[in-house]
């Protein structure tokens, strides 16, 4: 996020939010404490409170990038060239997902056709969720979210995992 989006949205920059919230003592407290000050002090909307505290917590080493209240997440997403109905066939079963997930290890909690499927991942450790959105009659993307990851590593890894999983969804339904 830009200075001038932060100081549009704010009227403060960037280094003003950090020297303001470290005079507020922000290095010792925790992501509600901080998240409460820029409410009550500074009146920062809901969705500002948050991008400014998770900001200001990884440029003081406090949080690290991906990581959140309950382990670390990461988004990755394609645009495949397909009717939204045939991208979400390719995840409603598991033989469907075979053709192209080379570990099968989602568990569906819930799912709702053509829009998402919920569930977790290897063991219930982890969990997953999985939109589907219409980008027109042809064409459809796909948004695979993994949650609860134990660190920054395991989120690097399920990154290039699911890169290289959609990678040959995409692949696989050009044929």
């Amino acid at each position: 996020m830009s200075d001038d989006a932060v100081k549009a949205k704010t009227g403060k920059t960037w280094k003003q939010w950090f020297a303001i919230l470290d005079k507020a003592g922000a290095k010792k407290l925790s992501h509600p404490e901080i998240v409460k000050h820029l409410n009550d002090e500074h009146g920062v909307g809901p969705w500002w409170r948050q991008m400014v505290t998770v900001t200001y917590e990884q440029s003081r080493g406090l949080r690290k990038q991906h990581q959140g209240p309950d382990g670390f997440q990461i988004s990755v997403s394609r645009t495949v060239a397909v009717p939204i109905a045939n991208l979400y066939k390719a995840f409603e079963t598991e033989k469907s997902r075979n053709r192209w997930l080379k570990e099968d290890g989602l568990a569906v909690r819930t799912a709702m056709a053509n829009k998402s499927i919920r569930g977790a991942w290897n063991e219930v450790k982890t969990s997953l969720e999985i939109s589907f959105i219409p980008k027109g009659d042809d064409k459809s993307q796909v948004v695979v979210t993994h949650s609860k990851l134990p660190t920054a590593k395991a989120s690097a890894t399920m990154k290039a995992f699911w890169g290289k999983a959609l990678d040959r969804l995409r692949a696989s339904l050009k044929k």
